[in-house]
């Protein structure tokens, strides 16, 4: 699953795009819409690719990028525009591609094969690929806070999303336990990394979820996370 985002004042401009990039067969895409630099930014979703209008009202292309950059240095920002005397201070904020307007959609898709070439490249090696009925989707386990086993299904809740696959959360407890993660309840299985105390038989994630932890497991709950402490924080 590749998370796309496409920034334009124009509508016409953003639902061709939109239209081009959903009928890209290679890859599934998850596609995002914003009018301006300033609602983009206020949302602060990361995304793997960009598209992204340089003469816009408000804070324009280049201003949005420098912004953008703050918080996230890898996303591939590809330049669209009428003006070629931006192409300078496009490459400056890093910008992955430039396309003039009228776009084409053989131009987007160039784009985008690039793109998706140069992030498989450059991937962690520890990416982990789930099935879903939307697609693969392609995880970094870094990125994952925990597991939830709701109705025959299983949540993965990351940094910025949510996603629905079906397997057996034993399964995925027994897999991802090389990355750091631990199975406190037989519903559950966290990313020790998120984990901000235990207290009781609760156990308090960074982004303010209260997941439980059953009594059996307690004590290798307990164990686990304060090894994974001692070797992965105390010793930095």
């Amino acid at each position: 699953m590749i998370d796309i985002a496409i920034c334009d004042d124009e509508r016409e401009i953003v639902s061709r795009i939109k239209k081009y990039i959903e009928e890209y067969d290679k890859y599934k895409c998850s596609i995002h819409t914003y009018s301006s630099g300033e609602e983009l930014l206020f949302e602060r979703k990361r995304f793997q690719v960009i598209f992204l209008d340089i003469d816009m009202k408000g804070i324009n292309g280049i201003e949005t990028a420098e912004n953008l950059r703050k918080y996230d240095k890898n996303v591939k920002i590809i330049y669209i525009t009428n003006f070629t005397d931006y192409v300078n201070l496009a490459f400056q904020v890093h910008a992955f591609g430039y396309l003039n307007k009228p776009i084409c959609k053989e131009d987007i898709y160039t784009q985008l094969d690039e793109a998706v070439s140069y992030l498989e490249s450059k991937e962690d090696k520890n990416i982990v690929e789930f099935k879903s009925t939307d697609g693969v989707i392609r995880l970094a386990p870094k990125d994952i806070c925990y597991f939830e086993y709701i109705n025959r299904k299983v949540k993965i809740k990351t940094l910025d999303n949510i996603y629905m696959i079906k397997d057996k959360i034993t399964n995925i407890a027994e897999y991802m336990k090389k990355y750091g993660f631990q199975m406190p309840h037989k519903s559950f299985t966290v990313n020790l990394f998120y984990v901000k105390s235990i207290k009781g038989y609760d156990i308090f994630m960074m982004d303010g979820t209260v997941i439980p932890l059953s009594q059996k497991k307690s004590q290798e709950c307990r164990g686990e996370f304060n090894v994974y402490l001692e070797k992965y924080i105390l010793n930095t």
